[in-house]
């Protein structure tokens, strides 16, 4: 089993779905990241400029992705808040899909955009998911798009599964009780975006998502079969 995690920043998917991967990880599969922005923009310190930030949080994401078990992290490297799903950013990611053969593609909901608490989803996020979804498919499996891929011996590929984060809602619910603690070390490691009570708060979501099935923690995704 090969799964491919599609997102714009370093940290989106250790918050979001870092249990999972690191639960797939110890059952076997062959698990990585792809990051497509450098995450320049996230910082309130006012003694933080945008290259120390970038190598900051590309660490961060390397250092989380050894806790949870990941085969490898890859960074696209696109301006944070610049994000655009346009057919260079899918194609990037095409490439990425042809290469792993990921039988999994974990991104973003990009029809999630806000809540009516007041929680707006971040543009970033939602191109991400837009572009990532469009990657599996059509783009990744059908011969003819980007022909000059498969010259360099990137053939097309099917992937099986989309599982869409859209932290309002989902089919999928994964016991992640055995490695909450993985996912909370993995979230320790992104020190320049973590508040003192991110252990409190993820772990009482995880909570609140467990219930569901009667599982101590949990994560949900939206959960999508591909039939072609």
């Amino acid at each position: 089993m090969i799964i491919l995690g599609v997102v714009a920043h370093p940290d989106d998917l250790d918050f979001g779905a870092s249990g999972t991967f690191a639960k797939w990880a110890r059952e076997g599969a062959e698990c990585y990241y792809l990051i497509c922005t450098n995450g320049c923009k996230g910082s309130d310190d006012l003694r933080m400029t945008e290259s120390k930030l970038i190598k900051l949080r590309r660490a961060e994401q390397i250092a989380a992705g050894k806790v949870l078990g990941l085969k490898g992290v890859f960074f696209l490297g696109h301006n944070d808040t610049e994000l655009v799903p346009d057919i260079a950013l899918k194609k990037e990611i095409v490439r990425y899909i042809r290469k792993l053969k990921p039988d999994i593609v974990v991104t973003t909901d990009p029809t999630f955009v806000y809540s009516k608490n007041g929680f707006i989803n971040h543009t970033d996020h939602r191109a991400a998911g837009q572009a990532a979804i469009d990657a599996v498919f059509p783009l990744a499996r059908d011969r003819l798009t980007f022909k000059e891929l498969e010259k360099e011996g990137l053939k097309p590929h099917k992937v099986k599964q989309l599982y869409l984060l859209n932290f309002g809602s989902g089919d999928e619910i994964i016991d992640i009780s055995k490695t909450i603690k993985l996912k909370l070390a993995a979230l320790k490691c992104h020190k320049s975006q973590i508040s003192e009570d991110v252990d409190k708060w993820v772990s009482k979501r995880a909570r609140i998502i467990g219930r569901q099935k009667g599982y101590k923690f949990a994560e949900s995704f939206v959960k999508i079969n591909l039939w072609r």
